[in-house]
């Protein structure tokens, strides 16, 4: 009789410290690199991946993601054709592309340049000596030394999106950033890094997105730091559109110096876990902060965004709006935080979310959170939790209106109030397309 064949799978978080001893064999970049990695993955390695008893992933679980067994690194280089991922693109104008293929470049599908001003590789910024001074600089300056999965992808981060705007520039065209997983791999899981340096009095534009193209499991564990310089102005926006089986966990930091303004607008629908980590910090007086985020999902999706402004200087301005639409047994998450410090007196801080719940199975967990040590401010926070206004839906039915087009404009109206402060009209065009999809309806109009 044969002996019983035990199947054993290495659980992710060894196979990450395991994966890690071969990549620092390979990577060639610069020492203060080295240690600044190996601390990295020592945190990671202390903290592991995030769990519920943690009051910050309280109402968000990671569990059924990591039973996969992902695959680090792709076994092959994955070739697409551009006329197959077209509709991803903003293909109605020109654009700068860097365009990355389960984690590796593809030279075909992007437009880099180095004509006055960077669009290209991080993997060129962070192993080539010409750009040292800018790395020690910049790279993994306001990341968070902490948290265990911006320390896993500083441990493994080498590709990803390097965009260095020079003083004054005002970039003519918006650029994509935009990852595409082909499902080649059983279950892949890919480690993005940009880092994004917009110089004083320049002006930028940029668009990211994560893209699958087929079902197989995807785990993309992303990172981004931007720092804009004294009255740069910096609007990015991050369309997550993904199928159901992909899962993100976006963590973007950002460092704004005096009179800068930047705007991070978050669309989220689709996805199985989509975690957005998003932190503002101020380094000088009158900077305007905004962040925005329109949600709609569905099935038994999961979307959790967590975001952090942190005032600590005066005569400064923040603005969040966040608003959710969810059906069937989908879940939505809102914990944002704005801290004053004692001395960023004169602060502005609005914070506001509205969510919608379809049916009864929808799920909102909200949390606006105010800590303000100082007393001369003007802050204030909002959140409604409710369904659809019965009264205007029948209003709107007196006139003629089916009830499903009705439930649709009420919908597509709540939303509005973020879409209409998207700057690119393409863009705008694409995300209220996406949004008439989600809401099932042809609207015969753009937002």
């Amino acid at each position: 009789m044969k002996p019983e064949t035990k199947y054993w799978t290495m659980e992710l978080k060894d196979k990450m410290l395991a994966s890690f001893m071969a990549f620092e064999e390979k990577i060639k970049d610069n020492e203060d690199l080295h240690e600044v990695r190996n601390h990295a993955i020592k945190n990671f390695e202390n903290k592991g991946f995030p769990t519920k008893k943690e009051e910050a992933w309280k109402y968000t679980s990671l569990n059924a993601i990591l039973k996969n067994d992902f695959s680090v690194f792709p076994k092959k280089d994955n070739a697409i054709e551009f006329k197959d991922v077209k509709k991803y693109f903003l293909h109605e104008i020109d654009t700068y592309k860097v365009v990355f293929i389960d984690g590796i470049f593809s030279s075909f599908l992007s437009s880099t340049t180095h004509d006055g001003l960077d669009v290209c590789l991080m993997a060129s910024a962070l192993t080539k000596p010409k750009y040292k001074m800018v790395i020690d600089t910049y790279f993994n300056q306001i990341a968070s030394k902490e948290e265990s999965l911006t320390s896993l992808n500083t441990a493994f981060s080498l590709e990803g999106a390097y965009i260095n705007i020079p003083k004054s520039k005002v970039v003519e065209k918006p650029i994509e950033i935009i990852y595409f997983s082909t499902g080649n791999e059983a279950a892949l899981m890919v480690q993005p890094r940009n880092l994004i340096i917009v110089g004083e009095n320049a002006h930028v534009q940029i668009v990211e997105r994560h893209q699958s193209l087929n079902s197989n499991p995807v785990l993309t564990n992303s990172v981004t730091e931007i720092f804009a310089q004294k009255r740069a102005i910096v609007d990015y926006y991050k369309v997550q559109n993904d199928v159901q089986t992909a899962n993100l966990i976006d963590n973007t930091y950002i460092a704004q110096k005096q009179e800068s303004r930047v705007a991070v607008h978050t669309f989220s629908f689709g996805g199985n876990i989509t975690r957005n980590n998003l932190n503002f910090y101020h380094q000088g007086e009158r900077i305007d902060s905004t962040l925005k985020g329109i949600t709609i999902i569905g099935d038994k999706q999961h979307v959790d965004h967590y975001t952090l402004v942190h005032h600590a200087q005066p005569n400064c301005e923040s603005h969040q709006n966040y608003k959710t639409i969810l059906h069937d047994n989908s879940t939505g998450v809102f914990n944002g935080k704005i801290f004053v410090e004692k001395e960023a007196q004169k602060t502005d801080a609005f914070q506001q979310n509205n969510n919608i719940l379809i049916g009864d199975k929808a799920t909102i967990n909200a949390k606006p959170q105010l800590e303000i040590f100082a007393d001369d401010v003007k802050c204030s926070h909002g959140c409604t939790i409710g369904q659809l206004d019965e009264s205007a839906m029948f209003y709107m039915q007196q006139r003629g209106i089916p009830k499903k087009e009705a439930k649709a404009l009420l919908m597509y109206a709540f939303t509005s109030e973020v879409t209409n402060s998207i700057k690119i009209p393409e863009l705008k065009a694409k995300i209220g397309r996406i949004i008439a999809d989600k809401l099932g309806v042809n609207m015969g109009f753009d937002l």
